[in-house]
């Protein structure tokens, strides 16, 4: 199977000081949703998910079984934006499923310039990136089916940067601290 990631075009360097974490229950509560259920996005059924543990900057949220399995649905999140611009910002969700596979997801905000798609670096190597593959009414998403090699950077890393773009030519970096996603994965399993 190749690697879905492919590298990203240059783009203007980030500026992670400008930025800080925060965690936004409105944001992982969504993203659970339409990761897990895509059909149900909507706030009511949105209550039921439930934040199992923390792991340095990630969150373990779990939902309750779909009709027919015994397992919760659970996932690592973390959800970030900018200081300075408070509509650009990520929510990160990692999600292993009961078959092996391994997803990274990436939820940005509308308005973001889709065609460059999501750049990733991981303290400072360029890793690729992905395309968005869809947009909702309160974000855009790029997926990757997680391959042993990134998943082992994910765990050894110290920051990821995202890259999106708001014009062709201004990439905007978006750093998510890597504190504990190893601790949060061992709990996925």
């Amino acid at each position: 199977m190749s690697d879905p990631i492919r590298r990203p075009a240059p783009c203007a360097r980030p500026a992670p000081a400008a930025l800080q974490s925060k965690r936004s229950w409105i944001g992982w509560i969504a993203l659970a949703i339409v990761a897990i259920f895509p059909a149900l996005a909507t706030p009511a059924a949105a209550q039921d998910g439930t934040v199992k543990a923390q792991h340095g900057d990630w969150q373990v949220v779990c939902k309750p079984p779909p009709p027919g399995s015994k397992a919760e649905v659970c996932a690592l999140v973390q959800s970030v934006s900018a200081e300075d611009r408070n509509n650009v910002g990520l929510t990160v969700y990692f999600q292993k499923f009961s078959n092996g596979t391994r997803v990274l997801r990436v939820f940005a905000p509308l308005g973001i310039l889709l065609p460059p798609g999501l750049g990733l670096k991981i303290d400072d190597k360029d890793v690729g990136h992905a395309p968005f593959l869809r947009c909702h009414n309160f974000a855009c998403y790029a997926q990757v089916v997680a391959e042993d090699k990134l998943v082992e950077q994910l765990k050894t890393g110290k920051t990821a940067i995202f890259i999106v773009f708001q014009t062709e030519e201004a990439g905007i970096g978006i750093p998510i601290s890597l504190a504990g996603f190893g601790k949060a994965l061992e709990s996925l399993n």
